[in-house]
């Protein structure tokens, strides 16, 4: 396997990049992988009231229908470093999203939480999207199970979000996540091609329902795709 020279450039940006999944900042994932044979890092700096964290999320699909993601999260709260996050993942798909078709896949892996010192939890879900009008609108739904390991007992997860198309490179987004236990979030926000299919960038505000005065967060992005590697 022969590796392009411009994959040690982004492995680097992997690394410098403030610390993103396949359509971040979308917490409800896609039926799409990153191009085939190519990488891509997305990163971006989540605030809450008192604690920021810096994500990175590189990955890589070397061989066209599976893609790596290793990662993970630097956290501060109130000037003081917490304990971060790390987030290893593996995603193919059974089907493609097709544009006026759909798509579905699995994606599966292990994720610690920033600040919460806990070992950490596997987890697996399945992406389903659909697309609509000529993928002017795209519609994503996630249905999954997390293994919470300090408290040995096992959850849903759910998300349904959407992006729509307003110009050739600017995307409304929005979605609401959760499990089945507890209230549900939601966050919405625009995206923007800076270089179609290769430079993105993003900003969402995110609350939980119910409590939007005491639990929301701003979040700012971006995103960096690769040509091909491999």
């Amino acid at each position: 396997m022969k590796i392009h020279p411009t994959a040690l450039l982004f492995a680097l940006l992997g690394m410098l990049t403030p610390s993103a999944q396949a359509a971040r900042p979308m917490t409800t994932d896609d039926a799409r992988l990153t191009d085939a044979g190519a990488c891509q890092v997305e990163s971006w700096l989540h605030l809450h009231d008192y604690q920021r964290e810096y994500w990175a999320l590189p990955a890589c699909n070397p061989g066209g229908n599976f893609e790596i993601t290793l990662g993970g999260a630097l956290a501060y709260a109130n000037g003081n470093q917490e304990s971060g996050a790390l987030v290893v993942q593996g995603k193919t798909l059974f089907k493609p999203l097709e544009t006026n078709g759909w798509g579905v896949g699995l994606a599966a892996g292990y994720a610690t939480q920033p600040g919460s010192g806990q070992s950490g939890s596997p987890y697996f879900y399945i992406p389903l999207s659909f697309s609509v009008a000529d993928d002017r609108l795209v519609v994503h739904t996630n249905l999954g199970h997390v293994h919470e390991r300090e408290t040995r007992q096992g959850r849903l997860t759910w998300g349904v979000g959407g992006e729509l198309q307003t110009t050739d490179r600017l995307y409304v987004i929005a979605e609401s996540f959760g499990q089945d236990k507890g209230s549900a979030l939601f966050q919405m926000g625009l995206r923007y091609w800076v270089l179609p299919g290769h430079l993105q960038v993003d900003t969402t505000y995110g609350s939980q329902i119910g409590q939007i005065a005491d639990q929301h967060w701003f979040s700012i992005g971006l995103r960096l795709i690769s040509p091909k590697l491999f």
